[in-house]
């Protein structure tokens, strides 16, 4: 029997850890959900607070500052952080789709450079960096070792698919608005790619499955051929399942895949939530006529209120609580549980920074709205 929409949805949850917080430490937490957005230094620590029982944010602190949690430019050529053992191969899975369009991007060709001359610089720039180093360090490098400035996009170029990690410089979030980055290892060897993409897989299944190899192009930011080709080195590994209308889909055996009818929490989901970005069809868990408010021009996808397990709104901090905007009205009941988990997230922010993501205050000027209220204040 194919399984519906509403199976798809749970199943998300479920394996996202948002239909119950999980009694895991953070690392163990990550790992299990492939990794965390983590452009915005506050969304790692939001995520493992939806996501994790009795989540304390001293414990993301200390796995950054020791390095068992890094972070690093990988799927989607976006900032995430994931578990160090992890890293490698999902660097050398990404490294097609980390290097070659930015050496072939004009920020970079306008220095004059090689595609040979930037990957010649690799193992030096490694070697300067085996100590942490600021991006003025690095560019001011840059200029001495090759004789002459060449410009911002040779290092925004190395910094993207180089074997690198930003370094934890402090602050409420680990990490700064001036950036630190380290090496992280050795540059994966060509013969890594496939192996490292097939594992990239199957963890994207185990986390986010059952989906579709448009799916997991989609979250990876890959080919579709690769993709496919990844699939099939896993041979029988992965299953195939029907989804609705027909479609197949691919999945890990023995994953959840809970009744539809299991209940979902009310959640306050961060920005760049990975369940907001896993799938091709977004609607899973973000139906079409919000996708556009969410999701915004520039590319920002903004906190969201979740509420039986798909997008109703979006939230944002205020000095007398959260602001919710819901865009249909939604029962007592989920105001209810929309408020006590306001009260727990503002303990939170409130002891680390209670503008977080005050910067992204410009979009709420538009926005369509059934009811606001001010939770937790």
């Amino acid at each position: 029997m194919p399984l519906t929409a509403r199976q798809l949805n749970r199943a998300t949850l479920a394996r996202q850890l948002l239909l119950d917080r999980a009694p895991l430490d953070v690392v163990a937490a990550v790992r299990q959900v492939v990794g965390l957005q983590a452009q915005e230094p506050a969304s790692p620590y939001v995520a493992l607070w939806n996501r994790v029982a009795g989540f304390d944010p001293a414990e993301l602190d200390a796995a950054f500052a020791q390095a068992r949690l890094v972070k690093s430019s990988l799927m989607r050529v976006t900032l995430h952080a994931v578990a160090a053992e992890d890293r490698p191969g999902f660097h050398a899975a990404m490294l097609p789709t980390l290097r070659a369009p930015r050496l072939g991007d004009t920020r970079f060709t306008s220095s004059g450079l090689s595609v040979e001359d930037a990957d010649a610089l690799v193992p030096p720039l490694l070697g300067f960096l085996s100590a942490p180093r600021s991006g003025a360090e690095v560019e001011a490098w840059l200029a001495d070792r090759l004789g002459r400035d060449p410009g911002p996009g040779v290092w925004w170029a190395l910094r993207t698919y180089a074997p690198l990690r930003h370094f934890p410089t402090g602050g409420p979030w680990s990490f700064g608005p001036r950036n630190a980055y380290v090496a992280a290892g050795d540059v994966p060897e060509h013969s890594e790619r496939d192996a490292g993409l097939a594992v990239l897989v199957r963890r994207y299944l185990e986390a986010f499955g059952p989906a579709t190899v448009p799916d997991v192009a989609g979250f990876c930011l890959v080919q579709r051929t690769r993709a496919r080709k990844a699939v099939a080195d896993l041979g029988e590994q992965v299953v195939r399942l029907t989804g609705p209308d027909g479609v197949e889909l691919l999945d890990v055996p023995g994953t959840p895949l809970p009744d539809d009818d299991a209940p979902a929490p009310a959640r306050l989901l961060g920005m760049w939530d990975s369940v907001l970005l896993a799938y091709a069809d977004r609607s899973r868990v973000v139906p079409p006529a919000y996708r556009k408010l969410v999701t915004r021009t520039n590319g920002d996808v903004l906190p969201t209120l979740l509420v039986d397990g798909h997008v109703a709104g979006v939230w944002r901090p205020l000095e007398d609580g959260i602001e919710a905007t819901a865009f249909h009205a939604l029962p007592e009941e989920a105001w209810a549980e929309l408020e006590a988990e306001a009260r727990s997230l503002l303990q939170m922010v409130c002891d680390r920074d209670p503008a977080v993501y005050r910067r992204y205050a410009r979009w709420w000027a538009a926005l369509p709205a059934a009811e606001v209220r001010i939770l937790g204040g």
